[in-house]
């Protein structure tokens, strides 16, 4: 079978050359004698194209997605790539709705005086209160550093804003505000700094702040006569629209991921970087703050003497709060309406357990709810988790080319392997060694 037959070459009329042919490109070139041919797409494999591709001719083969392209800016040892499925926060979220519902008609039917007038203003005040603190939970929790000394600081700043409330609400409350955030900003560099949890740390800030509290030897009175109560319906609007805006924000992938780089995922020595530590400090500087604006307006709803108090009872029920609303124990992952919607719920069952005369110790109902909180962080960290794509129907899968065929297709030259040697039958066929043949016959 000779190189120049018409079956590996063709007639090209308008060439020059090799008596007017030319090479047929789907079996390569052969530039002459000694040289080694180049072999194109087409051409019988060799051994060495016996192999499985890389990831450059994998990402060849096919196009990307828009999804895998997002991936690519997700830090490797971050977690799960891809998207936090939020389904389970809706559907959590309907369920606390519907518990609130519940427990707001108990209310009404038990005692109706309780969600009209007055009643419903200091109500509301009370949850606007609460929802601070939860919010500031909430952030702490999504970055990853739980703050601890939200409560402590919350009855710290009404003792201040009591004591102080007489040179004007505008400066008492600043004046609160500023230290809080002061005492935030010390415990973020430390957690920052050094890489610890942030619980550790805010621990020692809730100490910090009780030593202040302790310096008090009895209640406080309110020493100016500003009442929030008159402006409930708008603070706790505002409260409301901030935890939601808060919400729809942190479903931002890139922010999600963001204020959530703190979350441990691997070796807790490992240091999250720059924009982890700038973040979380934030997170915990913007928390102190909230938790301060939240004791004054708790202690300037109520309109009752502030008692000096740890505080841990509204650490415990803030950071329940923000639990029981789809936060995350390990950071990042939360829901939208959860933070506010836990707070109307609690809200209503501190005054309806009031109404029914049980007389519940508010850290009982904070442990109560801490309890439901962290069952709600297993579900959420179970349901919630990026959905693993399946990358069969991504992506083509490989496969070794097919051994060289023996024949060509119609038309062209067929060319065949010699069939094996017939069998030779065992049967009658004579013993060279047989005894006989040389017998006497053959004398």
């Amino acid at each position: 079978m000779a190189y120049d037959e018409p079956a590996y070459r063709r007639r090209d009329t308008g060439g020059t050359g090799n008596g007017g042919l030319r090479e047929d490109s789907r079996f390569g070139s052969d530039n002459g004698f000694g040289t080694t041919p180049t072999y194109q797409t087409g051409s019988f494999p060799v051994a060495s194209e016996f192999r499985e591709p890389d990831a450059t001719e994998l990402t060849q083969r096919r196009a990307i997605s828009q999804a895998e392209l997002d991936d690519v800016f997700d830090d490797p040892s971050h977690g799960d790539p891809g998207r936090d499925r939020v389904a389970v926060h809706v559907i959590w979220e309907v369920l606390l709705l519907l518990a609130a519902g519940a427990v707001g008609f108990l209310l009404y039917r038990e005692d109706s005086a309780a969600v009209r007038g007055a009643s419903l203003d200091q109500l509301l005040v009370l949850a606007a209160g609460l929802g601070l603190l939860a919010i500031g939970a909430s952030l702490t929790l999504r970055a990853g550093a739980p703050n601890l000394a939200l409560g402590p600081i919350a009855v710290g700043a009404a003792l201040h804003f009591a004591e102080q409330g007489d040179r004007g609400v505008l400066v008492a409350s600043a004046e609160a505000v500023v230290a809080a955030g002061l005492l935030g900003l010390l415990m973020a560099i430390v957690i920052t700094a050094f890489h610890v949890p942030g619980w550790a740390v805010s621990l020692a800030g809730a100490l910090a702040a009780m030593v202040f509290i302790q310096q008090r030897s009895g209640p406080v009175n309110l020493q100016g006569d500003y009442s929030p109560t008159d402006q409930a319906l708008y603070l706790f609007g505002g409260v409301a629209a901030v935890s939601v805006l808060g919400g729809l924000v942190g479903m931002i992938k890139p922010v999600r991921r963001s204020v959530g780089r703190f979350r441990p995922v691997a070796d807790p020595a490992h240091r999250r970087g720059g924009l982890a530590a700038v973040l979380t400090g934030g997170a915990l500087v913007v928390s102190s703050s909230l938790a301060a604006v939240g004791g004054i307006l708790l202690v300037a709803g109520q309109d009752v003497p502030v008692v000096p108090s740890p505080g841990l009872d509204w650490t415990a029920l803030a950071v329940g709060a923000a639990l029981l609303g789809g936060a995350s124990a390990f950071g990042r992952r939360g829901g939208v309406f959860g933070t506010i919607l836990a707070v109307v719920l609690i809200t209503l069952f501190i005054r309806y357990e009031d109404a029914m005369g049980w007389d519940i110790s508010h850290l009982a109902i904070a442990g109560g709810v801490l309890l439901a909180g962290v069952v709600v962080t297993r579900i959420v960290e179970t349901y919630g988790r990026p959905r693993t794509r399946d990358n069969d129907s991504d992506e083509e899968e490989w496969t070794e080319p097919d051994p060289p065929s023996t024949s060509w297709d119609s038309g062209r030259r067929t060319d065949s392997w010699p069939t094996p040697l017939p069998t030779q039958p065992s049967a009658g066929r004579p013993d060279p060694w047989d005894t006989d043949r040389w017998g006497t016959g053959g004398r």
